[in-house]
């Protein structure tokens, strides 16, 4: 299902919509401030195990960021960090930056797995955020790929639409894509550390 909401007027109905596909184990393509990403409700673990499937990949290894509302939700996923970590995320977010940090317990139980950080991301997008927000608790987030050789990602929703229809329950179509990933940012440490240069500048959060 292709399902239209206004990138800057979302509908409540809508988005309501969206989250009662997410509360009912649904996995849904969704637009943020960079990419397209895939992605379900953290606390569904079937959901969580049909986007690792879609990937290719094992739900106990994957790498999948966390897209939260606003920095509230993130003490419940993650271990104290410096206050310098904090002043960086304030300022970068809501932007295009995935900030990976020491997970605590809350983290492994989700995924089933040892892992020991969490990326984190609030994007710039206000369709997501306020189907984080009536959700009440984080989405799963992993970029749509595309086969092209040329272009690294998707960013037309009616043929993203096209290409995943049979395998996710929806896909929000909040306008194009952009082609360029978020900037991740490696906080695990005694300093911060780039690890992929994105769309968010590095100079912005210093």
């Amino acid at each position: 299902m292709l399902l239209r909401i206004h990138p800057e007027n979302p509908s409540g109905r809508l988005v309501k919509m969206v989250v009662d596909c997410l509360r009912q184990g649904g996995v849904i393509i969704y637009p943020t401030d960079t990419v397209y990403a895939i992605g379900c409700d953290i606390f569904q673990p079937r959901a969580v195990q049909r986007v690792a499937q879609i990937k290719g990949i094992k739900a106990e290894k994957a790498n999948f960021s966390l897209i939260c509302y606003d920095l509230s939700h993130i003490s419940d996923l993650t271990k104290p960090f410096p206050t310098s970590i904090y002043k960086a995320m304030k300022k970068g977010l809501p932007g295009p930056f995935t900030f990976i940090l020491n997970a605590n317990n809350n983290v492994p139980k989700l995924f089933q797995s040892r892992k020991k950080t969490v990326g984190i991301r609030i994007p710039d997008n206000r369709i997501t955020r306020e189907i984080v927000r009536e959700l009440g608790n984080p989405i799963i987030s992993s970029s749509v790929y595309d086969e092209d050789e040329i272009i690294e990602y998707t960013t037309d929703p009616e043929l993203i639409h096209e290409n995943y229809e049979a395998l996710v329950d929806l896909v929000i179509d909040g306008g194009n894509g952009g082609n360029q990933a978020s900037t991740v940012l490696d906080c695990t440490g005694d300093e911060m550390e780039v690890l992929r240069e994105g769309k968010g500048k590095i100079e912005d959060i210093l």
